[in-house]
Order: C-alpha cells, then structure tokens, then sequence
C-alpha cells in the first residue's frame, strides 16, 4: 500500500493498494480511502490530522495495519514554497520514521493524466496544464499520455504570464488546457482549450493518480527524488545586511 499526499494547492491524501505483488503488478491500484482540504494557507493545520483520518479508514477498509505500507508518494509542486516544504517535509519525515522509500511526482504531471483520462472517448495526444502560480501568472508545461498510466513532458515545466504563455503554445499549433489556470484566465487560455471535455478534467491534484504514477515509474525504473520544484525564489528573502538605526 502506498499513502499519497500533495499540497500544491490545499492538502489532499489518499492510500492506495497497489497488490501483492507490489510494483511489477499493471492492474490499477485500489483507492482504500482519500480526504482532502481546500484552504491554501492552512496546510500545517490540515495535513496531519488528514493523514490519520485517511490511514484509520483504509487499513481498517483492507483489514491491513500500518506495517504493511510500503511506501510514500509525494507531489512535488511547482507551488508556492510555504505549501510545498510542508507536504514534502512530512512526507520524508514519515518515510524516514516508518522505513520506507519515498517517491515525488510533479503536480504537472499528475493532472496532465487526469486529463487524458477524463478526455475518455475522444481522446486527445497533448494537453496544456496550467496552474495557479499567483502574481498573475501560471505554472505550465505540456504533456503527450505515455501509455494508459503515465504521461510523457513535451515541453516545461516554466512559470509565466498567461498572455505570453499563449503566445509561445500557438507556434506549436492550438492545444487542450487543463488546470485551474484555465479557470482563472478563460480571456487568454479558453481560446487553447479545445475540446471542452479537457476543462472540465479536476483542476485539483488527486493524489492516488500521484501514486498511479509513482507506480508506472517505479515498473520502468526511474528515478523519482523527492525534490521541490519551485520554479521561482520565495516570496520572503533573508536579509543581506543589518539596517541602520537614525
């Protein structure tokens, strides 16, 4: 079993149950519990409790204890950096105490693959996400699926304007958009967003597609660190020098 967390927006957890067979098994994991919290500025507060809920519903679902996790998935932004070092700083504190590999997937990554799948019938060979990067602008990059259980990075992952960032997709002909920068800046990336089915795939991470992931990887054997991808400094600096007193 693997306990999936992400807090690239608010805080989102969920245990899943991959087989006996563990990672060399190709059928799709079994969601045993999830919970989620959608307040941005409230991840320290929320995860924890999260976590506890979501393991007590599913080990006692499974019938299974905590000793049978066997590992730790974790999204690995881009976010803001407060956000981010909470779910990334639990996540390797847990693996650590418990004994057990931790893997990070990139929020990108997980809601690309949310979108192929919703894209269901009609399927589509890329999609554009864009997530809220505050300050106007918007964490993108662009995917094509990788089988039914990963996607493949064409180009990104970036930060910019929505504006600009139209601009540069449009030299590579119109894309599908998915995210919740696609919500929060229809004027310039509803344009892109062809067929409609793709906007209305989850703009929120769902982590158990994280753990999907991390599995798909683990089967190919890549690397999977558990590095924050930021893409930008802090917003909150270290001084460089003690201010004068007049």
């Amino acid at each position: 079993m693997l306990l999936c967390l992400d807090t690239s927006h608010g805080a989102a957890v969920a245990l899943i149950d991959h087989g006996a067979d563990g990672a060399s098994s190709h059928r799709p994991p079994t969601v045993l519990a999830r919970g989620a919290g959608d307040d941005p500025r409230r991840h320290t507060e929320v995860l924890a409790p999260l976590i506890e809920a979501v393991l007590d519903e599913g080990l006692e679902r499974a019938g299974r204890t905590r000793a049978d996790l066997t590992g730790l998935v974790v999204g690995t932004g881009p976010a803001p950096f407060t956000g981010l070092r909470v779910g990334l700083v639990t996540a390797r504190t847990l693996a650590a105490a418990l004994g057990l590999p931790g893997y990070g997937v990139s929020a990108l990554d997980a809601l690309a693959r949310q979108a192929f799948d919703a894209a269901g019938e009609d399927p589509v060979d890329t999609v554009l996400v864009a997530a809220d990067a505050r300050r106007k602008e918007v964490y993108w990059a662009r995917y094509a699926p990788a089988g039914d259980d990963d996607v493949r990075l064409l180009e990104g992952p970036a930060v910019d304007r929505p504006a600009d960032l139209v601009a540069r997709v449009r030299e590579n002909g119109d894309v599908p958009v998915t995210g919740r920068g696609a919500d929060l800046y229809p004027a310039e990336l509803g344009p892109l967003a062809a067929p409609d089915t793709i906007l209305r795939a989850s703009a929120a991470v769902d982590p158990a597609v994280l753990g999907r992931l991390a599995l798909a990887r683990e089967r190919a054997g890549t690397a999977q660190p558990t590095t924050p991808l930021y893409l930008r400094r802090p917003d909150i600096h270290t001084s460089s020098g003690r201010k004068r007193a007049s």
